[in-house]
């Protein structure tokens, strides 16, 4: 069926590395308004298509066609910048329509004449370019990344990736390509970004392991499995129902193809001189059959049966420790806290609270400044980190495992080989004979996990452990860690895997500010926006009591650690804001209908071209200290 107003259409597009097909003929398209899924395993061919989409990479066969005019804004799972570069100049370094427009216009102020400077301006005027440095400033503010002259090599790698979100979003794509966009985003900013692409009507094409983020934007999922594209008309919940369906009905004729084999492949021998005489249909039709019995629908899974090592009763205290890297960055604060038998606690942060120091310290790999940790001497930690993937390139799949053990203890007397065990993470014996360099990032992650597990932890602490594993991978690590027999300590942005695998929260809110919340992320939330609304109200309330009307600003969300009112001068600098920031926008309304007149000289032209650069830049520097006084109170 025909798609009302293509955006995309990919037909009989295949590609193939080396002598493995990645994918085979598939076809699929996205139309106008189409929020659309792409799932898969690790090393499906995920990232490939999607940079075959992107440009990025080429294609044996098939076409790929977007519609005329279309912009697309594609975001990498790993985008790279120069690091020599500022933030704000990354966004101008970006290579799309807009910056080189701006380019061709700076160009052509510096050049004699100004040639073509009429037809240009027309061009910066429909594509919006007066206003792409404020645009950018403001999504990279949504973003909260606020140092705009910082260089990109000082950045985490969730900066970067919130630098490159804005990049992509500054832009206003008619189609955005996201290739794990929750990756290194902590939840608030995954959650901001989930609520605007709900209120956008851009179309979109995203590969995630999110699963609330699939379940709540997207309409359309799609699989690639086995080579094959399968296209599911609804969210993820649907998809999950469907593809059972599918799975069911193809081994339910796989098993009906059997019983006929069997009766079709007797005819075959007993009567293979009077072949020539009976009806050919009737050998095509046994060839057909015979590739359909030989199917095999099976769902792949990783079997994670570890035995972990008793764990006694003493487990581990943080007796009153502090951490802090200078008198502004407080990790933690005479923390007091006793770890309980098969305990599983969650931790959940924006970045730079002090997640990834508590975990540190709690392992022995950094000190406190104050305070101790006291370790049970039964507890063996497990400890799968962001940054764990030591694993020597040139090493093949099955050696990296084999230097750990040979055989791996399950338990209950049995055990595995290490190809067995390999088997179990869907490493088939082929790929264990893989060099380690030619592992997809997901495969890697699972590798490492493996490595992690087999040592009989019986106090695993996960750091990120969902970034570029595959879903079917995270359902069983899910299932495994519901039923461990030892304590779990889960760093993770998450939400579906926090909901599943944590009994409850360490929040931590910065500055040494650590909460302890009884339950999963979603009733955390739950009881946060049902606190805000009740601040809400109270606030409201006593507005209406004392006969004054409550101002948008002050009906904003109470953020964290927001503790005073404005002062009384810093309430008459935000009126003044207020006259300035209308003052500028007026004359920059004025300014820009002069542009669109037709009737200014050159010089007029390039006069008010530069002054309008310049109200861009007043009027965000007022805006943002408007919003900043506006957040002091809530």
């Amino acid at each position: 069926m025909a798609l009302v107003n293509p955006y995309l259409q990919v037909d009989g597009l295949t590609k193939s590395i080396g002598d493995r097909v990645l994918f085979e003929h598939i076809s699929f398209g996205i139309a106008e308004g189409q929020r659309v899924g792409l799932i898969a395993r690790n090393g499906a061919g995920k990232s490939t298509l999607l940079n075959i989409l992107g440009g990025k990479e080429s294609y044996d066969e098939g076409s790929v066609i977007y519609r005329r005019d279309l912009n697309v804004g594609y975001l990498e799972q790993l985008p790279f910048y120069s690091p020599d570069l500022t933030v704000i100049e990354a966004c101008f370094n970006h290579g799309n329509a807009v910056t080189n427009l701006i380019r061709e216009y700076e160009s052509c102020m510096h050049t004699p004449g100004n040639p073509h400077l009429e037809e240009i301006l027309d061009r910066m005027e429909r594509e919006k370019a007066w206003d792409y440095e404020s645009r950018a400033k403001q999504i990279l503010s949504q973003l909260k990344i606020n140092a705009f002259d910082q260089k990109i090599s000082t950045l985490s790698g969730g900066q970067l990736k919130r630098v490159a979100l804005a990049n992509v979003l500054i832009t206003e794509p008619d189609l955005l390509i996201l290739d794990e966009p929750t990756n290194h985003l902590d939840l608030d900013m995954i959650e901001w970004l989930e609520d605007y692409l709900k209120r956008s009507k851009l179309s979109l094409l995203m590969v995630t392991h999110d699963r609330y983020f699939l379940d709540r934007v997207c309409s359309v999922i799609l699989e690639l499995d086995d080579s094959t594209m399968y296209t599911y008309k609804g969210n993820y919940g649907y998809y999950l129902q469907k593809r059972q369906e599918r799975i069911d009905i193809s081994n339910a004729e796989v098993a009906r193809a059997n019983n006929l084999y069997r009766t079709e492949l007797d005819w075959m021998r007993r009567m293979p001189c009077a072949r020539g005489h009976k009806a050919r249909y009737r050998e095509e039709a046994f060839y057909e059959l015979e590739k359909t019995a030989k199917r095999r629908i099976t769902e792949q899974s990783v079997a994670l049966e570890v035995k972990s090592s008793y764990i006694g009763s003493k487990i581990f205290e943080a007796d009153y420790i502090s951490k802090s890297f200078g008198p502004d960055n407080v990790i933690l604060k005479d923390f007091f806290y006793t770890f309980s038998r098969y305990e599983k606690m969650g931790i959940v942060g924006n970045n730079g609270t002090g997640k990834s120091t508590f975990i540190k310290i709690l392992l022995g790999q950094m000190k406190p400044d104050s305070g101790k940790v006291v370790v049970g001497e039964t507890v063996r930690f497990g400890y799968y980190s962001q940054d764990g993937l030591m694993f020597d390139e040139q090493m093949r799949v099955i050696d990296v495992v084999r230097n750990i053990a040979e055989y791996i203890d399950l338990g209950g007397g049995r055990h595995l080989s290490a190809m067995q065990f390999l088997q179990h993470f869907m490493f088939s014996p082929q790929d264990q004979q893989k060099f380690v360099y030619k592992l997809s990032g997901g495969e890697r992650r699972r590798l490492y996990l493996c490595t992690v597990l087999m040592r009989n932890p019986n106090f695993l602490v996960l750091d990120e452990p969902t970034n570029d594993l595959d879903i079917v991978t995270l359902q069983v690590l899910e299932e495994y860690l519901k039923n461990f027999k030892g304590c779990v300590i889960v760093v993770s942005h998450d939400r579906y895997f926090m909901d599943k695998v944590v009994d409850h929260l360490l929040v931590f809110k910065g500055q040494g500010d650590i909460r302890d919340f009884p339950g999963n992320y979603t009733q955390y939330r739950e009881w946060q926006t049902e606190r805000q609304k009740t601040e809400r109200e109270r606030q409201k309330a006593e507005a209406t009591k004392s006969g004054k009307t409550v101002s948008p600003v002050a009906r904003r969300d109470p953020q964290p650690g927001q503790k005073r009112k404005l002062t009384f001068k810093e309430r008459l600098e935000m009126e003044r804001l207020e006259k300035e920031i209308a003052g500028l926008e007026e004359e920059k309304k004025n300014i820009e209908e002069a542009l669109c007149s037709g009737t200014l000289s050159v010089s007029d032209l390039t006069e008010k071209s530069r002054r309008l650069s310049v109200l861009n830049e007043e009027l965000d520097e007022r805006s943002m200290r408007w919003l900043e006084l506006g957040e002091i109170e809530g």
